[in-house]
């Protein structure tokens, strides 16, 4: 479903990739982990067309996103959760999901979608008329997440999604990963917190200083010596 061949990127002078390349299978969930600063939200933003990459191309469903904007990667069917949830915290529960279908397609679907990310986060039914800026960090993902998953998505990207909440609220946002992928979305997921989400994901790459230093199943790379002596510090 997507293919990372080569990319390098930045910002001005900056250069936050080099030659990364990587793929997601339909169905899949792939974890991006690594250290702060390693380039994980740069190589979302990157595949969301947030940023455009200096060399190397990207392919989504068949698609060549060369020239393509945001925008319209949106509408091939790619949805971006960013980092620190992003909502608009003067509105509802359900204004804001109602946000994440603005695209035609999704609008006509509005009500279906709707029902069944109530049906996915419970809590958000009960808050729907909720101010969003008031809800507690957990409730807050959950939202920044249905909000994505209101149009549709055929992948859904997801950029630090535990960041700055309290430990007893990171496993309940794992959870939420969980209950996604058994829903049959495809999720490419960006994360520091190394060892709950490689318990979550079926393959996983190692970003440092923003080239890919490992790779494989995320059995494998929670097994291995190194990364849990340098990442989990086991």
């Amino acid at each position: 479903m997507l293919r990372v061949e080569g990319v390098s990127a930045g910002y001005g002078s900056f250069q936050a990739l080099f030659d990364v390349a990587l793929a997601v299978e339909a169905g899949e969930a792939v974890a991006v982990i690594g250290p702060n600063g390693a380039g994980k939200t740069s190589l979302l933003r990157v595949v969301s067309k947030l940023i455009e990459p200096r060399t190397g191309t990207i392919d989504f469903d068949g698609h060549d996103l060369a020239g393509l904007g945001a925008d319209e990667v949106t509408a091939l069917g790619m949805a971006h959760v960013p980092e620190h949830r992003r909502l608009f915290a003067g509105l509802t529960v359900e204004e804001n999901l109602r946000m994440g279908a603005f695209l035609p397609a999704a609008r006509k679907q509005f009500s279906t979608r709707l029902e069944h990310v109530y049906e996915l986060f419970p809590r958000l039914a009960e808050r729907r008329d909720q101010i969003a800026g008031t809800l507690s960090g957990g409730e807050q993902q959950m939202c920044a997440i249905g909000r994505g998953l209101m149009s549709g998505p055929k992948l859904l990207l997801l950029d630090e999604p535990s960041a700055g909440l309290a430990p007893v609220i990171v496993q309940q946002v794992f959870d939420m990963v969980q209950r996604i992928r058994s829903e049959g979305f495809t999720v490419l997921i960006v994360e520091q917190n190394i060892q709950q989400v490689l318990r979550v994901v079926d393959r996983a790459y190692l970003l440092e200083v923003g080239r890919i230093k490992a790779s494989g199943a995320a059995s494998e790379l929670l097994a291995s010596d190194d990364i849990r002596r340098a990442y989990i510090g086991l």
